[in-house]
């Protein structure tokens, strides 16, 4: 059974507009998932990256003109400047890694949910109400957003230090068991057709 490493960060624009595209290939293929929330700030420290605020004006335009476009052609709604953003991606990241070691619900939904709070529902995903929200429509308990907090920390971390050692940079980022990566959301029929055997 082939198994793809998610690394990701809740607060992603990109990782948002993947959708549920991820989830539908591994049922196409039959792989299972791992969601590894990270630190993609920290990430980007650790791997040469520049936060989109401290990137040229260029930069910053093109990927605005190119959030938008993207956004349009997967017809998802998408608010460029969000009323929250950026937040604090950590308390919806450990609800994510609580919700993953219960397990009960739908891991894919829940990711969904905290970035589809920030990218269109103009909601604070560092606030407790929503994560809690987002696990109960997701069909987990809400009170692991209170109880995972110390596993979550240091799931957390070590999901940053596993990604810096296998070559992640950004996020969204998809690992194969064979090894092969593949960054962003624009990627993901590659990862299709590489689980298919085509690629």
């Amino acid at each position: 059974m082939p198994h793809i490493d998610y690394f990701f960060a809740t607060l992603s624009p990109y990782a948002y507009l993947a959708g549920d595209r991820l989830e539908k290939i591994a049922e196409k293929h039959g792989a299972t998932i791992t969601y590894k929330p990270l630190d993609i700030i920290a990430l980007f420290g650790r791997t040469g990256g520049t936060p989109p605020k401290d990137r040229h004006p260029s930069r910053q335009e093109y990927r605005a003109q190119e959030l938008v476009r993207q956004a349009k052609r997967l017809e998802m709604p998408f608010n460029l400047k969000p009323a929250h953003w950026p937040t604090n991606m950590a308390p919806s990241s450990y609800a994510v890694i609580a919700a993953q070691n219960a397990g009960g619900g739908d891991l894919g939904a829940l990711c969904q949910n905290l970035l589809s709070a920030c990218w269109a529902g103009e909601k604070d995903i560092a606030d407790d109400a929503v994560i809690k929200g987002a696990l109960s429509d997701a069909g987990f308990d809400p009170s692991l957003a209170d109880s995972g907090l110390l596993a979550g920390a240091e799931t957390y971390a070590a999901n940053l230090e596993e990604a810096v050692e296998r070559g992640v940079f950004g996020a969204p980022f998809y690992i194969t068991d064979d090894g092969q990566r593949f960054w962003g959301q624009d990627r993901l029929d590659y990862l299709d057709l590489h689980l298919a055997g085509q690629l």
